[in-house]
């Protein structure tokens, strides 16, 4: 019962960082308190414990925002997250020689964010930074990571949301959707136009963990009328070979004082 009660309590404290974070300005104790079921002591108890810990700071006449760790945890994150260091050098020998965006995406709750990213054009840029997120039912990037979704995670999400699911052109029905993802895993990586920005396209394949669980994508953009056809098969290929070298090298247990 205790364990559950810190849960519960963890769980809430963290809402009000997503409270924060979700708002286009800085919250006051006042707006925060009327949008949640928390008690006054509570609510102040939470927010002493993510000041203290520096995610999330108050400055006067704006209220809380995101803190000064949540910057140091981002540094952290691409210096030491062993898919990003793995991706780096592969995406930058792709961004070399393709005229668009490379970018390494991750799951994160029913979403999809961009976690990298690098560029090789300076005639195109991608409306996708980093630290974006994206639904997981529109653009390549989000849907090869879907597509290797557990089935009841994707029945859960259908359930909740099925019109989105057929905005996507991803059926209109669950066994429908069933049927695209099965396709899209069977050519192992998956193409869309126009499904985040218009004149667009996205290819992105997926990557793997050392277990055989879906770790992220790696995906390219680039303007619809850059490739011809021929051209469109062999960066699809290209792609999926890129990321079956990252999927390899986050698969080996890192060196000892490495």
């Amino acid at each position: 019962m205790a364990n559950t009660d810190t849960q519960n309590s963890l769980t809430k404290m963290i809402s009000v960082l997503d409270m924060i974070e979700e708002s286009t300005a800085g919250l006051t104790f006042e707006q925060m308190l009327d949008g949640m079921k928390l008690s006054r002591a509570t609510l102040y108890r939470y927010i002493r414990v993510l000041s203290e810990a520096g995610l999330i700071v108050s400055l006067p006449n704006f209220g809380y925002t995101l803190g000064p760790r949540v910057a140091e945890l981002d540094l952290k994150m691409r210096t030491q997250d062993p898919l990003i260091a793995a991706s780096v050098p592969v995406m930058r020998e792709l961004a070399r020689t393709v005229p668009g965006v490379v970018l390494l995406c991750r799951k994160y709750r029913d979403k999809v964010l961009c976690v990298h990213q690098e560029g090789s054009s300076p005639a195109f840029r991608s409306g996708y930074e980093r630290g974006q997120d994206r639904p997981l039912f529109r653009g390549s990037a989000s849907r090869i990571i879907l597509a290797y979704a557990e089935a009841r995670a994707v029945a859960r999400l259908y359930a909740e949301r099925s019109d989105e699911f057929a905005q996507a052109e991803l059926g209109n029905t669950l066994e429908e959707v069933k049927a695209k993802l099965a396709q899209i895993r069977h050519a192992g990586w998956d193409t869309t136009t126009a499904q985040i920005t218009p004149g667009v396209t996205g290819i992105a394949a997926p990557l793997f963990d050392s277990k055989g669980k879906i770790a992220g994508s790696l995906s390219v953009t680039l303007s619809a009328t850059s490739l011809k056809p021929g051209d469109f098969e062999q960066l699809s290929e290209r792609i999926k070979l890129c990321a079956g070298i990252v999927s390899q090298a986050i698969s080996q247990p890192p060196l000892l004082g490495g």
